[in-house]
């Protein structure tokens, strides 16, 4: 009897398990064509929920109440509605699955494989051994050889393969109170995760946590333009989100969103009055300088000193509330020297108002602003020429600007931050560093090194703010250029002409009748004040007259010609003195017209700009 062969089946394993692998894969796919609505609108509502996070996160805190109550009353309504749940439920179902319809942008990027997310956590951890461990640790948090998810925890890596956001432990006898030894940390961070981008780094002292996180680029696209702030307020530039409890509405791309803005306050209820603003060649204080001489004439006074002379504020020349736009040392001691007498008259002023019960008088309310760009430079050509520095007349503004309505801002390079003098440095407590800086410069111009690290490059506006003791912000200052540079935007430099106010037009001088009109024997005297004193004279002295004797009317004795004669000369003495007199009254009222000594708010308005040697 032949034996009959087994089955192939039996007699192959590898192919049993080669069929039941393709069973279980074609079941696999048949169930999630069968699920795929459940798993589309899974990954909708997944994608909701991290939107609302993430919305939640960047709401600023003194909004959350109202967000959250509007949601209460938005549900509440929802539920008294006749079917509201089941609309609600299929209204929810619909998002979730319009939101889940395809894979998202994480899932379409190529993703980093575990093996270098492991390898580049491990070289993390190896590097900040020698920063967070000590030989006497008997169980050390970092040591060579250790496993890094001991010590590292939350972490996420971007499309590139680098680090996004880390959160890592390290021992509580770490210094961390010591700004050098936390520097050092930053800087090997910075170097390890990846340069080019801009970390912020938030010490948890109390848990002994330290977060990494990748800051957003601030926007360099927003325009000069008419922001929501009270008259004593001004906007530096804008910052990151959570930063500061305040946004503001600010026209971007054609539409309206909140930004978080710095705020500086002034006036006299400010505890930092005065800014100095440093950067280096091409950062952007003059930019800063023009945006706050832009928000100033909303609601005062300009007064502007360009110490380097190129023009920068020539769009400021001949505007209504600009006093003065002097670019050489004449005009700036000029111009500054007036500042100093203003100031102490409306400290006068006010004080004599508040002695007899009364409110200060309105010019001595009305905002001024002194803008000083390179003082240095003023001050080397003033050593120059035997001068003294302009800066010394700042003094008086510095110390009393604050009751007088009076704010001074500073700007100037780092190549003559030395030459800046005591009172500027002592009084001027708002402080803004602009451009690419190191942390030994950063916390010389503040007080404190930024929490942040920079990028090797940084666009023009870019940089860190401090106001008095509060904290280092970053900081990007709104696009202000100068409108007569054809290098720039065409749509900022229309924003900035927007801001201006028109210009005054110069008066034209009064025709001159022509001389060949007026004959010889009719020539006009000098002035009509002598013409009208001689007839006033020569008829005085004919009433003097004493009238001749019947018979005798032609000829008058001596003595009586000769009083009249006195009598006149005397009259036309005093007149030509009075005359005189009034010349010379016109004269000093003409001089300090051009010194900018204003008597009051009326006069200083009709100040017009300086346009000699000095300007």
């Amino acid at each position: 009897m032949a034996r009959r062969p087994l089955p192939r089946i039996l007699s192959n394993p590898r192919a049993q398990v080669a069929r039941s692998r393709e069973l279980a894969r074609t079941a696999a796919d048949g169930a999630t064509d069968v699920l795929h609505p459940l798993l589309t609108i899974s990954r909708g509502l997944r994608r909701l929920a991290a939107a609302a996070r993430t919305k939640w996160a960047e709401t600023p805190k003194d909004r959350r109440g109202p967000l959250l109550f509007f949601v209460a009353a938005l549900v509440l309504t929802v539920a008294l509605v006749p079917y509201g749940p089941l609309l609600a439920l299929v209204t929810l179902m619909a998002a979730a699955g319009w939101a889940g319809r395809a894979p998202g942008a994480a899932a379409d990027e190529p993703e980093v494989p575990q093996e270098d997310r492991t390898v580049r956590l491990q070289s993390l951890y190896d590097a900040l051994v020698p920063h967070f461990s000590v030989p006497e640790d008997p169980d050390p948090l970092y040591a060579h050889g250790g496993e890094w998810p001991r010590a590292l925890g939350d972490h996420d890596f971007d499309e590139n393969g680098r680090v996004s956001s880390l959160t890592l432990r390290y021992p509580a006898y770490f210094p961390d109170g010591d700004p050098e030894a936390r520097a050092r940390v930053e800087q090997l961070l910075h170097a390890k995760a990846g340069r080019g981008r801009e970390y912020h780094f938030d010490w948890a002292q109390e848990a002994n946590i330290l977060t990494l996180t990748v800051l957003a680029p601030l926007p360099t696209d927003i325009a000069a333009q008419h922001f929501v702030t009270a008259a004593e307020e001004a906007v530096l530039g804008f910052t990151d989100p959570g930063a500061v409890r305040r946004t503001l509405p600010v026209t971007r791309d054609g539409g309206t969103e909140d930004v978080p803005p710095v705020v500086w306050r002034t006036g006299a209820r400010s505890t930092e009055p005065h800014l100095l603003a440093v950067g280096q060649p091409g950062s952007g204080t003059t930019t800063l300088l023009r945006s706050l001489a832009l928000q100033a004439l909303e609601h005062g006074e300009v007064l502007v000193v360009e110490g380097s002379g190129s023009g920068e504020y020539a769009c400021l020349n001949g505007r209504p509330g600009v006093l003065a736009v002097e670019c050489g040392l004449t005009g700036a001691l000029a111009g500054l020297e007036w500042a100093a007498r203003e100031t102490e008259r409306r400290l006068l002023a006010a004080n004599r108002a508040r002695q007899a019960g009364q409110t200060p008088p309105p010019d001595c309310t009305h905002p001024l602003w002194i803008l000083l760009d390179r003082p240095s430079m003023l001050g080397h050509v003033a050593a120059a020429d035997g001068r003294g520095d302009p800066q010394s007349l700042l003094q008086v503004p510095l110390r009393h600007g604050r009751a007088a309505q009076v704010t001074v801002v500073v700007a100037e390079q780092f190549d003559g931050l030395d030459a800046l003098g005591e009172p500027v440095l002592q009084h001027t407590r708002a402080r803004v560093v602009l451009g690419r800086t190191n942390e030994a410069q950063t916390q010389l111009v503040l007080g404190l090194p930024p929490h942040t690290t920079p990028t090797e490059e940084m666009p023009p506006g870019r940089g860190y703010a401090r106001l008095g003791t509060g904290p280092v912000l970053r900081l990007q200052v709104p696009a202000t250029p100068d409108p007569y540079d054809e290098a720039t935007s065409e749509t900022h430099r229309a924003a900035v002409r927007a801001l201006l106010p028109e210009a005054v037009p110069e008066a034209e001088p009064a025709a001159v009748p022509e001389t060949a009109a007026v004959p010889e024997a009719a020539a006009v005297p000098e002035s009509a004040t002598e013409t009208e004193t001689a007839a006033e004279a020569e008829a005085e002295a004919t009433e003097q007259l004493p009238e001749a004797p019947p018979g005798d009317t032609d000829t008058v004795e001596p003595a009586q010609m000769a009083q009249t004669t006195q009598t006149a000369q005397t009259t036309q003495t005093a007149q030509t003195a009075q005359t005189a007199q009034t010349a010379q009254t016109a004269d000093q009222a003409v001089a300090a017209v051009r010194d900018k000594a204003p008597v009051s708010r009326a006069s200083r308005a009709s100040v017009p700009v300086l346009d000699g040697p000095g300007s």
